[in-house]
């Protein structure tokens, strides 16, 4: 069952009430499904903040989290075992101690089984919290040590430019392959215009960086002594390359999105709402009924992984090549 936010905090909330929480939950859903939302304010109900305490909860300090750190966007053991650390200390006033890992999918699996030894043994007095918009990737070991709470998909917005043009070359491509024909030939078309769009997005996004710092240097070039130009410049260049990423994830996610619509497909869901682009239902039903789903799993396979790569500091190109080979290819 899955569960609006609000509906999710009432429940968590009358369990708190009734000193009837468990140590631990796993906090899933969808990108702006409000997990993260729903994780703080339990954390400060649960501290001793209040149902609806002032103040920040990850400044609370009986709160404690970790979540992705670097380029790789992993969480390390040293991470999980630092937080265990914390959780072994005495709470500092009245609430319980909570523990917060955003991102928890992220976990290496060094720091996975390190973690699984505190969700084994929970110190005294303590609560954990799981978020994770891909449980699925987490410990089989984790999971049953975790009571879900399944947050709904928040309402589905109309794809960008950027994703219909991703759609388009998709569906262009698989209706045009044949049954059983490895088009690597194909595959390799499909793997430049993608690549294509990502260097138009990272072109734009980077004139908008340029844009914006111009802006302010024309405001404080004249009341500075300069030296904040280069720590601004440091700034624009990371914020870039964060929008960089954020965009990439929406592709790798319009991508997986596609392939969930065929196999939805095939079990039958084409209710309203069942499909993420139900524009392009034809296309995806005609793929439903060519592909079994052990093959529309190996695909999804493959582009799972290669959001796995985008997480790790491997060359982007290469990774792009051989998972749309494993996706598209054959």
């Amino acid at each position: 069952m899955a569960f609006s936010p609000e509906a999710a905090f009432e429940f968590l909330r009358r369990a708190h009430e009734a000193d009837r929480l468990a140590h631990a939950y796993l906090i899933a859903g969808e990108a702006g499904s409000g997990k993260r939302a729903l994780a703080l304010r339990l954390a400060a109900l649960v501290a001793g903040m209040g149902e609806g305490g002032a103040g920040d909860p990850l400044k609370h300090p009986d709160v404690h989290f970790v979540e992705p750190e670097s380029k790789s966007r992993i969480i390390k053991v040293e991470q999980t075992r630092e937080l265990e650390k914390e959780l072994q200390m005495r709470a500092s006033q009245r609430g319980r101690k909570v523990a917060i890992l955003f991102d928890a999918d992220r976990m290496n699996p060094s720091a996975s089984n390190s973690f699984l030894k505190t969700l084994e043994e929970p110190p005294n007095n303590s609560l954990l919290l799981l978020v994770s918009a891909h449980p699925e990737m987490l410990l089989e070991t984790i999971l049953s040590r975790c009571i879900p709470v399944q947050l709904a998909a928040p309402p589905r917005s109309e794809p960008g430019e950027g994703q219909r043009r991703l759609l388009d070359l998709v569906g262009r491509f698989l209706t045009k392959s044949k049954p059983g024909e490895a088009d690597i030939g194909g595959v390799f078309v499909l793997v430049r215009e993608f690549t294509r769009l990502l260097a138009e997005v990272k072109s734009e996004i980077q004139d908008e960086s340029a844009a914006e710092l111009k802006r302010e240097e024309g405001l404080y070039k004249q009341t500075t002594d300069g030296k904040w130009l280069g720590e601004r410049e440091d700034y624009y260049k990371a914020l870039g390359e964060a929008r960089y990423l954020q965009a990439r994830t929406v592709y790798m996610a319009t991508l997986l999105q596609w392939w969930g619509d065929v196999l939805r497909q095939q079990h039958g869901e084409r209710g309203d709402g069942a499909l993420d682009f139900p524009a392009y239902s034809a296309q995806t039903a005609k793929l439903a009924e060519r592909f079994s789903t052990p093959d529309v799993l190996r695909r999804i396979s493959a582009l799972e992984t290669l959001r796995e790569n985008f997480g790790r500091n491997v060359q982007e190109q290469l990774a792009i090549e051989v998972a749309f080979l494993g996706a598209f290819g054959g």
